[in-house]
């Protein structure tokens, strides 16, 4: 019986493989419908994040923009170079963008109110016009925008423009000096400048002492030659003082500049060092009086006097004179002797007291008094 029931499980099995194909699998288990998907993992993936450019970051400071341009033939426009070199006899037109524009320009044009030069102030640009240049018109020609707050105005740093001009003329390197000889002083505290400027950007500029005979090297330490000024001597001293000339050599030629005296002075920059002194303190009736008032200081520094004095206000006549003259103090020193006389002729009651005077220059004032008195 047992014989039996096995033939017919074997029986069973070939009938099931010849209609499936396929072998049954041995020891395993049907899967659950659904089983073979891919499950989720727990990974955490770190998002990316787009990169973007800040243009700002990296300069978050206005940066300046020049607003000149130059006018050209045909009504066309261009940016100036930093410097420019044109013929003397051209015509230049200049224009800055903005509605209220400031100027400089080579101060030899205003030195005769030159008429050659026309500054205008359109609605949207400020416009600067030269014609018949000639070589002494070289030198730089800047604007800048203007910010205002009713009548005060200030410069506005991010909105400027300048270029700086050389008028080429024939026979002319050096631009040319209104005298034959000029003094230049040397402050111990300040930069001296020697202006020999060329007309020519390529000429090759020398400094010489007239005396001992030598070339003067700018070495870039003490003296430097700046295109735009001249020699520049950094730190002056005493024995830079001498006669000097520069010469000038550009396209075969060459040419010599007029003479500067240089002068070294002895006298630091401040208010006046003043003095004053009567030519008598007690003064009889009907006699003159002098009263003297002195100032030592820089050459090139003006000096202006005012006085007080008791006839004043009863409009006495009194003749006061002011001069000046340059006086050497020894290894060379040179200072400016300014004085100021006020003096009283037939001396009354009404004229003793106290005379005061006060000299003024650009850094302060001093004021000195005396008395002179009836005797």
């Amino acid at each position: 019986m047992k014989v039996w029931l096995l033939l017919g499980l074997l029986l069973v099995h070939e009938a099931l493989e010849n209609v499936t194909g396929q072998h049954l699998p041995k020891n395993k288990r049907p899967k659950e419908p659904g089983e073979n998907r891919i499950k989720p993992t727990n990974k955490k993936v770190k998002p990316k994040i787009p990169k973007i450019k800040d243009r700002d970051s990296a300069d978050s400071t206005p940066k300046t923009q020049s607003i000149m341009m130059q006018v050209l033939d045909k009504g066309r426009f261009q940016k100036p170079a930093a410097t420019l070199s044109l013929l003397a006899g051209q015509s230049v037109e200049l224009r800055c963008k903005g509605s209220r524009i400031g100027w400089s320009y080579p101060a030899y044009l205003d030195t005769f109110k030159d008429s050659r030069i026309s500054v205008k102030q359109n609605e949207r640009y400020g416009q600067l016009t030269l014609v018949n240049s000639t070589s002494a018109d070289t030198g730089e020609f800047s604007c800048w925008g203007q910010l205002c707050s009713g009548y005060i105005c200030r410069k506005d740093e991010a909105k400027t423009g300048s270029t700086y001009i050389f008028f080429t003329e024939k026979g002319e390197l050096f631009v040319p000096s209104p005298s034959y000889f000029d003094v230049v002083y040397l402050n111990p505290d300040r930069q001296a400048v020697v202006p020999c400027r060329v007309t020519v950007l390529s000429a090759k500029v020398t400094l010489h002492r007239e005396f001992p005979a030598k070339e003067i090297p700018a070495n870039g330490t003490d003296i430097v030659y700046d295109m735009k000024r001249g020699f520049v001597y950094l730190q002056p001293h005493s024995e830079h003082q001498g006669v000097v000339y520069c010469r000038a050599e550009a396209g075969g030629r060459s040419q010599i500049s007029i003479k500067y005296q240089l002068l070294y002075v002895a006298v630091p920059s401040g208010p006046p060092s003043t003095t004053i002194l009567a030519s008598s303190n007690k003064v009889k009736s009907g006699d003159n009086v002098s009263v003297l008032c002195t100032v030592l200081g820089e050459p090139d520094v003006e000096v202006e006097f005012t006085w007080i004095f008791p006839g004043q206000k009863d409009e006495r006549p009194v003749t006061i004179q002011d001069t000046w003259r340059l006086i050497h103090r020894g290894l060379g020193h040179t200072t400016r002797l300014s004085q100021s006389v006020i003096t009283v002729e037939d001396f009354e009651t009404i004229d003793a007291g106290y005379y005061i005077c006060t000299a003024q220059n650009l850094q302060g004032q001093t004021t000195v008094a005396t008395t002179v008195e009836f005797s």
